[in-house]
């Protein structure tokens, strides 16, 4: 079996499958870190995607949750990875939720913003305070607990870092259980720039954690998305004790959550979407002291995750979703929004092969077909 594959500067190269077994982990789970997947969602393709909600598949949406909690993961739902504010909004996002946590059967989280406003339009504080709590309340209503995303509609309205806090303190003191709180930064959403009232992020950093910090006993943990380890290290030295913090650093990963001396993150990661089995495999690992087959095991997702998140990293779910269709997860590769349209050829064909070599093909014969037909559809002549 081989395929030739388009390689973004007119030629071409063969891909033969490894034939290696995929990465599996054994039963039980793992218990030396915490580690959550945020999921995608899978479009529902003979939709119109004319009514609210009618765009999502819910029944593969959730086999894929199952699956993931399956294998001793926790779901992350509704938060970026599934589309969420690039296609999938509140009445969606509403429902994801609903329907997760009505069957969750392991841990899981739900991203809370304020996406039921305008996206357009220009809020004051106070309606984007109540924004926040009506999504907090809904989850809570589900029996969930809710990360708090960052909100385009914040960053557009504040100017400096008491804005920021202002909101955050009220929502916090709102909530009825526990929240966690998520960092988004501009490289997966241009309209966070400047997020915590500075640009420099680690002027917004103190900020961020000066919030943290007045609440120790209602925020679990933070989440950081800003691919930069350096501060990542300092921030999680800054956490009251009993805050957890939990990378969505979905390039360093592997050495963040193996962690030094004095601390280690837990995971919150699109990343742990494609590559669950393996992650959940290498924390296996761990618990057993073999950091040679932890690293071993997650390095060699590293060229994966490079190509998933290169530049323009917010398209990643791109991404995400072909490798579910490609690895068996789902029937189709169609995306909410039309997105599966994010990403190139090449690009796909890269992560294909990366995938192949990081042990996540289980079957190679409809990884190849699969392939075949999306190179066919974009006028390539297998």
């Amino acid at each position: 079996m081989k395929l030739s594959l388009p390689t973004g500067d007119g030629g071409f190269e063969n891909w033969v499958p490894s034939g290696s077994e995929p990465v599996s982990p054994a039963a039980g789970g793992f218990t030396s870190r915490t580690a959550y997947a945020a999921a995608h969602v899978v479009a529902d393709a003979l939709s119109d995607q004319s009514e609210a909600g009618s765009a999502i598949d819910w029944e593969a949406t959730l086999a894929f949750r199952r699956h993931l909690w399956g294998l001793g993961l926790g779901v992350a739902e509704a938060m970026d990875t599934a589309q969420r504010g690039s296609g999938v909004g509140w009445a969606a996002a509403k429902e994801l939720i609903r329907q997760t946590a009505a069957e969750a059967s392991g841990p899981a989280v739900y991203g809370a913003t304020t996406d039921q406003l305008d996206p357009g339009g220009h809020f004051d504080f106070d309606q984007i305070t109540a924004a926040y709590i009506e999504q907090v309340s809904h989850i809570e209503d589900c029996g969930g607990d809710a990360i708090l995303m960052s909100s385009r509609h914040l960053a557009r309205a504040a100017e400096t870092a008491d804005d920021y806090a202002r909101v955050y303190h009220q929502v916090i003191e709102a909530a009825s259980r526990t929240v966690m709180i998520h960092w988004l930064g501009p490289m997966f959403d241009p309209g966070l720039a400047g997020y915590w009232g500075a640009a420099d992020p680690w002027r917004a950093a103190e900020t961020f954690r000066s919030i943290v910090a007045a609440y120790p006993e209602k925020v679990s943990g933070v989440k950081l998305s800003m691919l930069d380890m350096e501060l990542e290290v300092w921030f999680r030295q800054q956490l009251p004790e009993g805050v957890g913090m939990f990378t969505g650093d979905d390039l360093n990963f592997v050495d963040l959550i193996l962690g030094d001396d004095t601390a280690h993150s837990d995971a919150l990661l699109g990343v742990f979407d494609p590559i669950a089995p393996v992650a959940a495999t290498a924390l296996q690992s761990l618990d057993r002291g073999d950091i040679d087959d932890y690293r071993r095991l997650l390095e060699q997702t590293l060229p994966l995750a490079r190509q998933l998140f290169s530049h323009p990293t917010h398209q990643y779910k791109t991404g995400v979703v072909f490798l579910a269709y490609i690895c068996g997860f789902q029937d189709h590769f169609r995306m909410v929004a039309g997105a599966e349209s994010a990403r190139s050829l090449p690009h796909l064909s890269r992560l294909l092969v990366l995938a192949d070599r990081a042990g996540l093909i289980g079957d190679a014969d409809l990884a190849a077909y699969r392939m075949r037909l999306i190179l066919e559809l974009g006028g390539v002549q297998t």
